[in-house]
């Protein structure tokens, strides 16, 4: 009989409306890196939430370290050694390392909190874990990759022995995500099992040692990951073959849409000058802090531009408020769609109208519910969005659908350009194509299309020009046949490239 640290037999869970455990039976041995895999909506996250007593379970047994748990709960899941890093992190952003570190379990000496003690014991395992974060700085002023380290020193500090990480690379470099891997073959070292969320496929080769894939709420398959490959995972997740995992379309360009002449905003916008036209999509590259947000942010509206020009259709506009921008029809899909993109708490039709007032109010101010409801299912119906009913909040819906819904509110206006910053992060494979699919169908409508994103895959697969961008400035244009992951990496990290070029010039 296999050693088995967690058993879980017969989950199931649903929600109002929703059945998400179907009969799902899970375990995970000492010093194992098991990859829990599924589209979303699967039911990984919700699994690993019944695990880390988060959920309560419908039905099904819980087994820790052998011992039958009935009634687990986030206090009871710490004190068996069981912790979670969720994707969305979940610090104070207000209070400093340590203090996150040790929040609820402060140390204390004579009754009196001991911020020595816990300063001490935070750098310990800060240095165990070759993480460089001053205990002292406050969450809130660090990168989403350090507070990302602090979630996992946090975890280690209550001594966990499984360690649940959901999505922990998505906002990563690939310097970030190395120094992870080595932590994380630290702890299997150690003997700790990891349970490993991700749908970063090609990630998975150098750290996991099982897979485990769940399709609609319901377990299909376990297998060693050497004794598969990950077309067979994609197919086994998706249930079915995916041919192309980067879609393309040819279209002959047309006119120029958008020309942007040297724009500043802050120190990380330094006269970024480039232009889009019907037919093409544009991809901006970089190493993450180069730049490539805050342009976005700036074009939309969303951060204050110092100078700079845009000209839109061949009349120069002013933006200086995302109202502005929407007016026009230069549009956003914010990296955070759930923080900038969506009201997760109102339904699919209030996300839809809300920017779309103007268009649906009569002379009195007075809504449509006629128009509304129109704009709405002709939205969900061209962008196929999954849903029970449009009344459904869209919070609840998948990664790939929210970023539908996101797009959908904009192109129910006939926006001109539709800025895209990672959209395809944190979704599953299946819902990238759908996002890809619907990038192509705004190229074939002739609305420009730019777009950001970390992944070069991603960049190389669906581009007809790319932007690099290093330090707050565009290094580099490439065309598609000239563009390969060496030469973007190229210009991502020489600056002293672009000087060089320009003095030749």
């Amino acid at each position: 009989m296999e050693n088995y640290i967690v058993e879980m037999k017969g989950i199931n869970k649903s929600f109002p409306g929703v059945r998400a455990l179907h009969n799902v039976d899970f375990n995970l041995k000492p010093g194992e890196v098991l990859a829990l895999l599924g589209e979303n909506g699967a039911g990984k996250s919700t699994l690993m939430k019944i695990l880390s007593g988060v959920y309560t379970k419908d039905a099904g047994t819980v087994k820790v370290f052998g011992e039958e748990v009935e009634d687990m709960n986030p206090l009871k899941a710490q004190e068996m050694g069981v912790s979670i890093i969720h994707q969305e992190l979940n610090m104070c952003p207000h209070l400093t390392v340590y203090q996150n570190i040790f929040l609820g379990r402060e140390e204390t000496h004579r009754g009196i909190m001991s911020d020595r003690k816990m300063k001490e014991e935070a750098s310990r395992i800060l240095a165990e874990l070759n993480i460089r974060i001053d205990p002292d700085e406050v969450v809130g002023n660090l990168s989403v990759s350090k507070q990302q380290m602090v979630e996992i020193a946090k975890a280690l500090a209550t001594d966990c022995k499984v360690l649940i990480m959901d999505e922990p690379t998505s906002a990563l470099t690939s310097k970030e995500i190395s120094d992870l891997f080595e932590i994380i073959r630290k702890l299997k070292a150690e003997g700790r099992g990891i349970i490993y969320i991700s749908h970063k496929l090609d990630e998975l080769k150098y750290i996991v040692d099982r897979v485990m894939i769940l399709r609609d709420g319901e377990y299909i398959r376990s297998m060693d990951f050497k004794d598969t490959t990950l077309h067979e995972i994609i197919s086994l997740m998706v249930g079915r073959e995916i041919h192309e995992k980067f879609p393309r379309i040819t279209r002959e360009k047309g006119k120029e849409i958008l020309q942007v002449k040297k724009l500043n905003a802050g120190h990380m916008v330094r006269d970024i000058s480039f232009n889009i036209y019907e037919g093409e999509i544009v991809g901006i590259a970089g190493l993450m802090g180069a730049g490539r947000t805050e342009t976005t942010r700036a074009l939309f509206g969303a951060d204050p531009m110092d100078s700079g020009t845009i000209i839109l259709d061949g009349k120069e506009i002013i933006i200086q408020k995302p109202r502005d921008a929407i007016k026009h029809g230069l549009v956003l899909a914010p990296e955070d769609r759930k923080k900038d993109g969506l009201c997760t708490k109102l339904s699919i039709t209030d996300n839809i109208a809300l920017p779309n007032l103007d268009l649906l109010t009569n002379k009195y101010g007075l809504v449509s519910r006629k128009k509304e409801k129109e704009m709405t299912l002709n939205t969900v119906k061209s962008l196929k969005i999954r849903l029970a009913n449009v009344s459904v909040d869209a919070g609840s819906l998948s990664g790939g659908n929210q970023q539908k819904v996101v797009v959908g509110k904009w192109l129910a206006r006939n926006s001109r350009v539709v800025i895209f910053d990672e959209p395809t992060r944190g979704i599953d494979v299946a819902a990238k194509v759908e996002i890809y699919n619907l990038m192509n169908k705004l190229k074939e409508a002739g609305i420009g299309v730019l777009f950001v994103s970390s992944e070069l895959p991603e960049i190389l697969g669906i581009s007809d020009r790319i932007i690099v961008m290093c330090d707050g400035r565009i290094t580099k244009e490439l065309d598609i046949t000239e563009a390969t992951q060496d030469v973007i990496l190229k210009y991502a990290t020489q600056f002293e490239k672009k000087i060089e070029d320009q003095r030749v010039v």
